[in-house]
């Protein structure tokens, strides 16, 4: 596989509590280390807190920090700064940029992740949804929610399908967000926030299908889902393979055949809630590198 210069990827990720100040030069870290051709790529960190004020540690490790500015009718609602974040990063990546690579704090990076470099082949690149949750079943009609989002952006409903990981439930298209890659001359993280502001703000949609807490949390990721399969020909969205966005925090409810053996064998992961000390990690192989390495640093 063809890989693409350094200059063609940025990293981006947003800061939104003191946990996450910690886990980003962690994560930062990781990319310098492990990302091999990538390891270079800039790293934009998008923040609320004043410069000033921040705690992150992210002397030497070629990371510029960001303001993050929310429109004010969507500042309180979850996921707004992820969203807000992507599309201010868009603009700024527009024709600089082949790949913006959004990537959360609680992912690390253990081998290169060349097939987010999308090139001249992919305008995105995806991981399908761990568990199924708000989704919906292939087989069955879209319902309030989603058919809300379909008429949000003017379609009557999508063919394309994806399997949950770890549930294994064949569902109409739904995408994991701890990482992706999209191409920002596309204009999809705009239209994102876009349709986002739209839907938060429209009450009779979020009275009757976005009312309770887990249709609010993954509104974002329902919504921008939607637009990829629509806005984008199938053969320009890059599927990743099971190493890429791997629920290190769901490990012990995948089955034996899904399960990684070593988290070496892994390109990134999700660790969300979990400790990654080596000491605490008995359920997953660790080489001796990556065990030291996470050794020093946890």
């Amino acid at each position: 596989m063809k890989v693409y210069g350094i200059n063609d990827a940025v990293f981006v990720t947003v800061v939104r509590s003191l946990k996450a100040e910690k886990e980003v030069s962690f994560m930062v870290e990781s990319i310098r280390t492990f990302a091999g051709p990538m390891s270079k790529c800039p790293v934009w960190v998008y923040t609320r807190v004043p410069q000033k004020q921040n705690r992150m540690n992210l002397g030497g490790l070629g990371t510029e920090v960001v303001h993050l500015e929310i429109p004010d009718s969507i500042a309180e609602y979850i996921f707004a700064d992820a969203v807000s974040a992507c599309a201010l990063a868009e603009d700024k990546a527009k024709g600089k940029f082949r790949s913006l690579i959004w990537i959360d704090t609680s992912c690390l990076v253990v081998q290169p992740p060349l097939l987010m470099n999308l090139g001249p082949d992919a305008d995105a690149a995806v991981r399908p949804v761990h568990v199924r949750n708000v989704g919906r079943l292939a087989a069955e009609p879209p319902d309030g929610y989603w058919q809300g989002i379909f008429n949000a952006l003017g379609v009557r409903d999508v063919s394309s399908t994806v399997a949950s990981f770890v549930d294994d439930q064949r569902i109409r298209s739904y995408f994991n967000t701890h990482s992706f890659a999209v191409n920002p001359d596309k204009g999809l993280m705009k239209r994102w926030l876009e349709l986002f502001e739209k839907l938060v703000t429209d009450k009779g949609f979020q009275s009757d299908y976005c009312s309770d807490e887990v249709h609010k949390i993954f509104l974002f990721q329902a919504i921008l889902s939607t637009l990829l399969v629509s806005v984008l020909d199938e053969e320009r969205i890059r599927i990743l393979p099971p190493s890429y966005n791997y629920p290190y925090n769901l490990h012990d409810k995948l089955p034996e055949d899904r399960r990684a053996k070593a988290l070496d064998e892994l390109t990134t992961f999700t660790y969300e809630g979990r400790k990654i000390s080596p000491g605490e990690m008995a359920d997953i192989e660790i080489g001796v590198s990556l065990k030291t390495w996470l050794a020093e640093r946890t």
